[in-house]
């Protein structure tokens, strides 16, 4: 779907950013994902920039140098000087293939080197890609639903509108952070089994959830639905996403008005933001079993069929307190792959605006928790130990859920034969103690 190569694709392309060929990196000159940072410390201006090999490039840096020149004076007033993408982001789909085009090649080996416009990764810190004015998380994963539902309703684990509509929900943006947050574990109500009355504490299930994050660019106006062929022109691009969960807070508070503080306190994405374009290569068929309900007109196209998925490979690791004093890397628990989505990319920003629901530069889509069809492809917690009934091992420790300390690490990467790795990074999040003496004074 839109899945159209060009020369930035070019498998043997390689970069005079000597790191960007080494095999095995999550950015070679193929991908060229867009952040927002500066040097660790230093109080500069925040400016975007460009993730190649180990370093990135500041293209503020770039468009002061004149080395952009040849871009369209709207774009260059959209990276210059920005402090987030949103500004970029409004320009649409020609304006960042021809912003990607100029990087490949001034990037590429042989062209002149600028290693004073480069900043390693190392000595960087990172802000919120855009400014996200609005947050919806969707369910997409089927096998996540199912699972989830079966530990709650048995009897009927999915229910009827499921495989009818994509399933989601207004979230907050505000608690949105970049790689690297560390919150307080929650507070709030919970019931215990048997109990008649709520007591307030210290959320018990804490949880993390491995999505993917989308990243509208061009957007729409109130009341002008966008098609579903031409919803992919209003992606900017995917991240990776950590929607953090209060299972307990949840199993609440959930009825009937859905997630609130069980959802609220956090959420974690990814630095970088991936370009449907750098995926080009790394598209999937999407395919609905015949058994199932085929998609209504609105949500359906033959494109959507040929090359609608993404194959994007995606990893949950812990790593505890214990295991980061000794040095230990996080310990993988679960890995999957976002092609296996019930429900796909476009199919989210059709129904999300088919209602006339205006979607602007910068809102972020989630995809819900992305978890396969085996066991060890979960993409939660609640999943993994079947409802906190049993314990996974996470470096020799044993784990229902999240404990104080604990940090989550998400990794995702594309790849296909002959061609480069196409990586997103990771995203971070460290859970610290709950606040003190709040539960005290309740």
């Amino acid at each position: 779907m839109n899945a159209i190569l060009n020369e930035t694709h070019d498998p043997a392309l390689r970069s005079w950013v000597a790191s960007a060929n080494r095999d095995g990196t999550d950015f070679p000159i193929q991908n060229l994902p867009f952040g927002v940072f500066r040097r660790a410390g230093s109080g500069e201006a925040l400016r975007i920039g460009v993730a190649i090999g180990d370093q990135i490039a500041d293209l503020d840096g770039l468009v002061q140098a004149g080395v952009l020149d040849t871009l369209a004076p709207g774009t260059r007033a959209a990276i210059a000087g920005q402090t987030s993408l949103n500004a970029l982001m409004a320009l649409g789909r020609p304006a960042w293939s021809a912003l990607r085009l100029a990087l490949s090649q001034l990037l590429r080996a042989g062209a002149d080197e600028m290693p004073a416009a480069l900043v390693a990764q190392a000595d960087a810190e990172y802000a919120l890609p855009a400014r996200i004015g609005d947050y919806t998380d969707f369910y997409t994963s089927i096998h996540h639903a199912t699972a989830v539902g079966r530990l709650f309703r048995p009897d009927e684990p999915l229910l009827p509108n499921y495989k009818w509509v994509p399933i989601g929900y207004h979230g907050r943006a505000s608690s949105i952070g970049v790689s690297g947050q560390q919150f307080r574990r929650p507070l709030g109500q919970t019931r215990a089994p048997g109990a008649t009355a709520p007591s307030f504490g210290p959320c018990k299930r804490l949880d993390y959830e491995l999505e993917v994050g989308i990243f509208i660019g061009a957007g729409n106006a109130l009341g002008e639905p966008i098609a579903i062929g031409a919803a992919e022109q209003a992606v900017f691009g995917l991240c990776l996403l950590n929607d953090w969960s209060a299972r307990d807070l949840q199993a609440w508070e959930y009825q009937p008005l859905g997630p609130f503080l069980a959802k609220n306190f956090a959420s974690t994405i990814s630095p970088w933001v991936v370009t449907l374009e750098a995926l080009a290569p790394y598209r999937a068929a999407w395919q609905r079993n015949a058994d199932d309900p085929q998609p209504l007109p609105y949500l359906d196209d033959a494109s959507l069929r040929i090359s609608g998925a993404f194959d994007i490979t995606l990893e949950v690791a812990i790593q505890s307190a214990a295991m980061r004093s000794a040095g230990e890397p996080a310990a993988r628990v679960s890995q999957s792959n976002f092609r296996d989505s019930y429900w796909t990319v476009s199919q989210l920003v059709a129904h999300h605006t088919v209602n006339g629901c205006n979607l602007q530069p910068g809102d972020l889509l989630g995809s819900g928790t992305q978890s396969g069809p085996d066991a060890d492809q979960a993409g939660s917690l609640l999943e993994l130990t079947a409802g906190g009934k049993q314990t996974i091992d996470v470096g020799g420790e044993a784990r229902t859920f999240l404990e104080d300390g604990d940090c989550v690490v998400m990794r995702g990467w594309a790849e296909a034969e002959g061609r480069p790795r196409i990586g997103f990074g990771e995203v971070s999040g460290t859970v610290l103690p709950a606040a003190g003496g709040l539960a005290l004074r309740a």
